[in-house]
């Protein structure tokens, strides 16, 4: 998909870019090229390929869109997993100094860290809460998941591994 003014770009090289920028704290440079893309970024979150809005729900983070909250979680409820994985990455990455993106999905991610079907998604998210505050329920839903021997061992040890991040947390 061509567009953003920015000629034979990709959203998925634009948002690299924006990654790049954000990394180097290029702020105005970031905000011309979100600008840019906004509008193709919107549509991409609304394709009918699951690929395309991948891509997009990646973007959100890439390109630090503190804006598209709802968007978001419109793709952590999306019907691929690609997706709800593209998502998830997303808000990891924009919940590391806004700890309340986490925690405003907070219910969502619960859902997904004990039912979805994919596991990928399912470690994803338990990623994502360890960016929130140290709730009880969450380090308890995650201290269950870690102990839980139907569980596959990358879920429980992610699991264990984030309950005992968030309990450290929640001693500071």
């Amino acid at each position: 998909m061509a567009g953003g003014g920015s000629g034979n770009l990709s959203l998925a090289d634009a948002a690299g870019e924006a990654d790049a920028l954000a990394e180097e704290g290029k702020e105005r440079e970031l905000s011309q090229l979100r600008a840019q893309w906004d509008e193709d970024l919107e549509m991409a979150a609304r394709a009918a390929d699951f690929r395309e809005r991948a891509v997009a729900y990646r973007a959100i983070g890439q390109f630090r869109f503190r804006t598209k909250k709802e968007l978001l979680r419109r793709g952590l409820d999306d019907e691929s997993p690609a997706v709800r994985g593209s998502a998830l990455l997303s808000l990891e990455r924009l919940s590391r100094d806004h700890p309340g993106d986490v925690n405003d999905l907070r219910p969502l991610l619960h859902e997904l860290v004990t039912h979805d079907g994919n596991e990928a998604v399912r470690r994803l998210a338990v990623v994502a809460l360890r960016n929130g505050s140290p709730r009880p329920d969450t380090i308890q839903i995650l201290a269950s998941l870690g102990q839980d021997d139907e569980q596959s061992r990358e879920l429980r040890d992610a699991a264990a591994k984030v309950a005992q991040v968030l309990r450290r947390k929640g001693t500071k």
